[in-house]
């Protein structure tokens, strides 16, 4: 295992490198720059802002600096926020938004194993067909809209829960983390029904059925862990996607997490913002991969047999 997890660390630095070069070198593109403003400065203010910043220099320039000091561990300041770094601005975001990924990563996982665990107990029937359906419903609607939809309805219309902010107020968790981890739900009632019925049509399923266990015993005590091998190796993307996902869900219900943040470095072009935002991201994208891959060849027997011979 230990050999298995250094080679996809060594295969994650190059795609890490990528990432960075190629933000880089993009937001450079970009029209504007981080000192434009409704009311324009003075040219020499502006001459002074990026000598400070050192934007004077040439890209390719800016571009190995900003190598070198993050070898450092140092992301730059905030164009944005003056007198605060990435790091600060970092610290400060990430965990509001680790928050609620882990929030809807628990919706995701009650109600999706729910989902597909009644589904595929009784196969082609309206038991089967009715959290499917709602299944395909989630993985269609996107969150930009079903997170209106929510307010709308449960903010609003029946004036339950708050829409905005974050632990301000009771219940104002409940709606974001509906909102990011409903369509994770659907995916995962997908993946644990076809895991269950693939499973309980094993040799070993009918062995226990025939010397008379219950059904909540073949269910729980050996279908449901063969079973989950498809949810447990979507899990490193699933959260990977819950942290990217964030994004547009802080933005609609005015959460201050790191998702805020970038979204505002876009619009201002705070290119270091950006830049911190993206690379943690990525590394954090990467490591989740390796250890849903790691688990699920700990899990599979066959995948272990496989890594032995390679």
């Amino acid at each position: 295992m230990i050999r298995i997890a250094l080679n996809r660390i060594l295969q994650g630095i190059p795609v890490l490198f990528v990432v960075i070069t190629v933000t880089f070198f993009l937001i450079r593109q970009a029209p504007g720059g981080p000192f434009d403003a409704e009311r324009a400065l003075p040219p020499e203010v502006i001459k002074n802002l990026e000598a400070t910043y050192r934007l004077d220099a040439p890209v390719y320039q800016q571009y190995f600096d900003y190598l070198g000091n993050l070898l450092k561990g140092d992301f730059g300041p905030s164009f944005r926020y003056p007198g605060r770094s990435v790091t600060e601005l970092i610290a400060t975001g990430l965990p509001i938004t680790l928050e609620l990924a882990v929030y809807a990563l628990a919706v995701a996982l009650v109600l999706g194993l729910l989902a597909g665990l009644l589904a595929a107990t009784r196969p082609r029937t309206l038991q089967d067909y009715l959290p499917m359906a709602l299944a395909m419903t989630g993985i269609c609607l996107p969150t930009f809209l079903l997170g209106p939809l929510l307010v709308l309805v449960f903010g609003i219309w029946f004036e339950w829960l708050p829409v905005s902010g974050w632990g301000y107020a009771p219940g104002d968790k409940i709606l974001p983390s509906l909102t990011l981890g409903l369509a994770y739900a659907a995916v995962i009632a997908r993946l644990s029904r076809g895991g269950l019925l693939e499973v309980l049509s094993q040799n070993y399923i009918r062995t226990a059925r025939a010397k008379g266990l219950s059904t909540p015993t073949i269910l729980f005590r050996h279908a449901l862990p063969g079973g989950m091998a498809p949810v447990i190796a979507y899990l490193g993307p699933a959260i990977a996607g819950l942290l990217t996902g964030s994004f547009v869900v802080e933005t609609i219900f005015q959460i201050p997490g790191l998702g805020r943040f970038y979204v505002q470095a876009a619009f201002n072009r705070d290119y270091t913002m950006i830049m911190g935002t993206t690379i943690l991201l990525s590394a954090l994208i990467v490591v989740l991969n390796i250890v849903a891959d790691l688990v699920s060849i700990k899990l599979n027997p066959q995948l272990r047999q496989k890594h032995r011979h390679e």
